[in-house]
C-alpha cells in the first residue's frame, strides 16, 4: 500500500497511529482480573455512564456497583478517562480487527453482520454523549484516541491493506486516504438528517453505493 496515503500525508487523513505522540495517555497495567470478571465490569461502567454521564461517573461509584475496590481499579487504569475508553472498545458493535474473507466486499459485509440495530442506536446515544465530554476534558479524548479511535483506524488500513496486496485496490487510489471520513461521516450524518442512529442495513447501503465505487471495487 502506498504508505503516504494510508497514513494521510500529502492532504489526505492524518489521523493515525503516528498522529498520537507515545504516552500521552498511560497505558493499562497488567491485568489481573479475569477475562469474564473485566467484561461485567466494562458493562457496568457503560451502564453507569448511561444514567449519570460522563461528568457524574466516579470511580467510588463504578467500585460500590461493581463491588471492587478502588485499589484494584486504579491498578487496573490508571483512571476514569482510561476505564470508559476501554469499556467503549471491549463493548463497540462490530471490529473491523481480523477480518479477511479474501474480498474487500466480502470484508466490509462480515463487519456489517455483526452490527445490531438496537444495540447500533444504545450505543450511538452513549458516544455522542462521551464525545461530547470529551471536548471538556482532554484526559478522556487522548484516551479515546488511544484506545478505541486509533485501534480501529489501525484494524481498517491493514483491510484497505489486503485489498491493495489482493489486487482489488491500486495502492494510488485517492479514495483510500478518505474511506474513514466517510464512514464515520455517514453516521453522524445519518443521525443529523434523520433523527436517528444509523441501521446495519444503511450501513451496507452506503458501502456498497459510496465506499466500494470510490475505490473502484
Amino acid at each position: 500500500m502506498d504508505e503516504a496515503r494510508m497514513n494521510g500525508k500529502g492532504g489526505g487523513r492524518t489521523t493515525s497511529a503516528s498522529a498520537v505522540e507515545p504516552g500521552c495517555t498511560p497505558r493499562r497495567r497488567r491485568s489481573r482480573l479475569t477475562p469474564t470478571r473485566e467484561a461485567e465490569l466494562y458493562t457496568t461502567v457503560l451502564d453507569l455512564l448511561r444514567e449519570v454521564g460522563y461528568d457524574s461517573l466516579t470511580m467510588d461509584a463504578v467500585a460500590t456497583r461493581t463491588r471492587c475496590s478502588k485499589a484494584t481499579l486504579y491498578r487496573q487504569w490508571t483512571g476514569k478517562p482510561q476505564l470508559v475508553a476501554e469499556a467503549l472498545r471491549h463493548e463497540k458493535p462490530a471490529t473491523l480487527a481480523g477480518v479477511d474473507t479474501g474480498s474487500l466486499r466480502g470484508d466490509f459485509a462480515a463487519v456489517v453482520a455483526q452490527m445490531n440495530e438496537l444495540r447500533m442506536e444504545r450505543d450511538t446515544a452513549l458516544m455522542r454523549g462521551v464525545l461530547q465530554a470529551a471536548h471538556a476534558h482532554p484526559d478522556l479524548l487522548a484516551a479515546l484516541r488511544e484506545l478505541l479511535v486509533i485501534p480501529e483506524l489501525s484494524s481498517l488500513e491493514a483491510l484497505l491493506g489486503q485489498a491493495v496486496q489482493r489486487g482489488e485496490v491500486p495502492a494510488d487510489t485517492a479514495a483510500l486516504s478518505y474511506v474513514s471520513y466517510a464512514l464515520l461521516g455517514s453516521l453522524i450524518a445519518h443521525q443529523m438528517l434523520e433523527d436517528k442512529a444509523a441501521d446495519p442495513a444503511f450501513v451496507g447501503n452506503y458501502i456498497d453505493a459510496v465506499v466500494l465505487p470510490a475505490l473502484g471495487v
